[in-house]
């Protein structure tokens, strides 16, 4: 199958530059980049799904904890005050 896609003149000499440095035809170079890329999206959608699933799994066998306890390790943990309400500031 051929796609045709418009390149911006920058990534199109970006390419260019890819694949003269490995010595290879820029469509080759052009492929195996999209490739690469929508592997990676792929790999990401699934980790995000598992990581969904985990949180989801955890809520249903009782393992979780109140957004106030979540909020107050954070406060902990990052050192922030305990009363974080916003202050005015005045000039």
């Amino acid at each position: 199958m051929s796609i045709v896609i418009s390149l911006s003149p920058e990534v199109e000499a970006q390419l260019r530059e890819k694949a003269a440095q490995q010595g290879r035809d820029v469509e080759i170079v052009a492929a195996e980049l999209l490739s690469n890329v929508l592997e990676l999206e792929a790999q990401d959608t699934k980790e995000a799904i598992k990581g969904i699933q985990r949180g989801l799994d955890d809520f249903e066998a009782g393992r979780f904890r109140s957004f106030d306890a979540f909020a107050q390790e954070q406060r902990r943990k990052h050192h922030l005050p305990v009363d974080s309400r916003p202050t005015a500031i005045t000039s």
